[in-house]
């Protein structure tokens, strides 16, 4: 399943040839030197040739004394030259005896007759400037609406563009992973090539489909498969693109959207991101008559009013379908929500199969495996595995990519990248291996947690360790026995620390572990009821209602009494899940050291080598003192649970 967020281009944009830019510039350099032609034509018929300008008097003085060479003699303007080749030019009145005196000194005289401009000529010099000024403003007015929203006659146009097949055609064979809403959406497809099919019965065609599916799952995607399956123009619009400052404007950029899309029924026209302008109305300032809120009535109207669209099929995507407006998603409108989950294992391995199709994959990859390794990964996260696992590959020189790279990438993806930039001290280091060999001791002697994955006390992203637990297959649920095994996972690192060092050497390392554990304890008190104390009963409310415009968490009302019942519920199971880890780790404080040992000495050990570090097996890999050393990071703090599935951090320094 490749990336939903491909940027595509539209219809209007073919290449450099029909850049818009070089065409306005080319009409401009146009009408620049249409101008400049103006000028120079009233300068050539109005303007006397060039030369020194002279009094009538002087001119008759040089006559008489023999200085002048030529003269023309033209309508009250007489020019020439003088003996010396200099040019001349005077303003004449009439004079019968210049003739006479110019033939008695010899100058060589002609007489040039008053040049009078045809028709057309004096047509032209007298409406070329009106044509220019009308030029101008067609070309101004012109751009203003062809540019939808670029101008002030475009501002409400729609910002819809249309793909067609030529711009990467995508069908269902380039979609993996979501079988269920592939064959919910098959019926969409279905219509757009034969409506007849449905007509006949009376069945109609449901007009809007809602993908609601976390980010990344593939939505945008596959909507553009819907469209490459019926081999319809599919136009795509954010919901972002509709709402302006203005009023108003939002709602004409939906009727002209519809507009278009009747133009080129039947078609899809998508909308990403509908919770934008889908927001439940009367959660805002002011009276209802808001931009955002007209927007949302007009496309109301558009897909349920009284003018039917039909063959116009309206597919949104959101993953936030919680705070959509009723009126939005009521049969008629968006009559059918199309769940698009995260993968399982099996989705994740076809997935894995699409992206990797094109790349040079070495015999020991096996895309099982890497399913099985990447619990709660959505396709993007798959394709940018895959990614990462080439980019490494590639940086390696190797012409193959291996399943190395991939465990790699999959370590970057999930824990970070490895920091060797900051120095570590040997006595910081030993405590970071004692924290983590004490969390993956207790994952290994404790029922219900999940099987050990990897441990490794390179630092990676915000941590300085991480033990990483992997469950055996998907898993959807939790039991009561598997959430205590992991508050126990949780305290493996922070009594191993005090087992070793004493109580006094404790550090703020394990902040990060106690949040999780007290969150988790406080949620099986409050939410799940797991205490016998407190019954089935929910005490809080986690659900999110809109207010102005904000999501706002809503708590139920308890009395004191019940608040400090929950406190020391939450603080038994936390004590409990304690007790376990100390008697686990207690019982088997020489497997502790061994493991730490190994950490120390290979950095990085899988479920398997652990097992037999435990056991004071030989673990198989190469002499450690052979390798070149390399500098350790400290520094920053526990990886957030979103980046570190199953895994649990390591200490960190003081103030972090």
């Amino acid at each position: 399943m490749a990336n939903d967020k491909e940027p595509q281009r539209g219809n209007g944009d073919k290449g450099g040839g029909n850049n818009p830019w070089m065409k306005s510039l080319a009409i401009w350099v146009g009408i620049l030197l249409a101008i400049a032609l103006v000028v120079s034509m009233f300068e050539g018929g109005t303007a006397a040739k060039t030369g020194e300008s002279i009094a009538y008097s002087e001119f008759l003085s040089r006559v008489d004394d023999g200085s002048v060479r030529e003269a023309d003699i033209g309508a009250g303007v007489i020019t020439g030259k003088y003996s010396n080749g200099a040019q001349y030019k005077t303003f004449a009145p009439t004079d019968p005896t210049l003739i006479q005196r110019l033939s008695a000194k010899g100058v060589t005289f002609r007489a040039r007759p008053d040049e009078q401009p045809s028709l057309w000529t004096y047509l032209l010099y007298q409406s070329f400037p009106l044509l220019i000024l009308l030029g101008v403003g067609y070309f101004v007015m012109r751009q203003m609406q062809k540019n939808a929203g670029s101008g002030a006659m475009g501002f409400g146009k729609s910002r819809a563009k249309m793909l067609t097949e030529k711009q990467g055609r995508v069908t269902f064979d380039d979609v993996a992973g979501i079988d269920e809403a592939r064959e919910e959406l098959q019926e969409i497809v279905d219509f757009l090539k034969d409506p007849s099919k449905f007509a006949r019965l009376g069945g109609k065609i449901p007009k809007g489909a809602l993908l609601v599916g976390s980010p990344g799952t593939g939505k945008t995607l596959l909507a553009r498969a819907i469209a490459g399956e019926a081999k319809v123009p599919f136009f795509t619009i954010s919901g972002s693109d509709f709402v302006e400052m203005f009023v108003g404007v939002g709602a004409s950029r939906v009727r002209d959207m519809f507009e278009q899309a009747k133009k080129n029924a039947p078609c899809i026209v998508f909308i990403d991101e509908i919770d934008a302008v889908g927001r439940h109305r009367g959660a805002g300032l002011g009276n209802g008559n808001d931009e955002r809120e007209q927007t949302l009535n007009q496309l109301l109207v558009e897909m349920d009013g009284f003018e039917a669209n039909e063959g116009i099929i309206i597919v949104a995507a959101t993953n936030r379908p919680d705070v959509l407006d009723p009126a939005l998603l009521r049969p008629g409108r968006f009559d059918r929500q199309v769940v698009v989950p995260k993968p399982d294992i099996e989705g994740r391995e076809k997935i894995l199969a699409v992206h990797t199709a094109k790349l040079p994959l070495a015999p020991d990859v096996d895309p099982r495996t890497i399913a099985r390794g990447t619990p709660g990964f959505s396709g993007a996260d798959l394709a940018n595995l895959a990614n990462e696992a080439a980019l490494l590959a590639a940086r390696k020189g190797k012409r193959l990519i291996a399943m190395r790279e991939f465990e790699e990438a999959k370590d970057k993806v999930m824990m970070g990248a490895e920091r060797k930039s900051m120095i570590m001290t040997e006595d910081e280091k030993r405590a970071t291996a004692y924290h983590e060999a004490g969390h993956a001791l207790v994952s290994l002697h404790v029922p219900g947690c999940d099987p050990l994955h990897k441990v490794t006390i390179i630092p990676r992203g915000r941590a300085l360790g991480v033990t990483w637990n992997l469950p055996e297959r998907d898993r959807y649920s939790m039991t009561m026995k598997q959430m205590k095994a992991r508050l126990a996972l949780c305290f493996g690192g922070r009594i191993a620390e005090q087992l070793i060092y004493g109580a006094e050497e404790l550090n703020t390392g394990a902040s990060n572990d106690i949040q999780q554990a007290t969150e988790m304890a406080r949620a099986m008190v409050m939410e799940y009821g797991m205490s016998e104390k407190l019954g089935w009963l929910r005490y809080r409310d986690n659900q999110d209602e809109v207010f102005l415009g904000h999501s706002v968490s809503r708590s139920q009302s308890i009395s004191e009494d019940t608040a400090r019942m929950i406190d020391q519920e939450v603080r038994r199971i936390v004590e409990e899940g304690e007790m376990k880890a100390r008697e686990v780790l207690t019982e088997h404080l020489d497997e502790l050291h061994r493991l730490a040992t190994a950490l120390l000495e290979y950095e990085t050990l899988t479920g398997e080598e652990s097992k037999k570090a435990i056991k004071g097996e030989d673990i198989g890999r190469e002499d450690p003192s052979k390798r070149a050393p390399r500098a350790l990071a400290i520094g920053g703090s526990s990886i957030p649970k979103s980046r570190r599935p199953g895994g649990w951090g390591s200490p960190t320094p003081a103030g972090a």
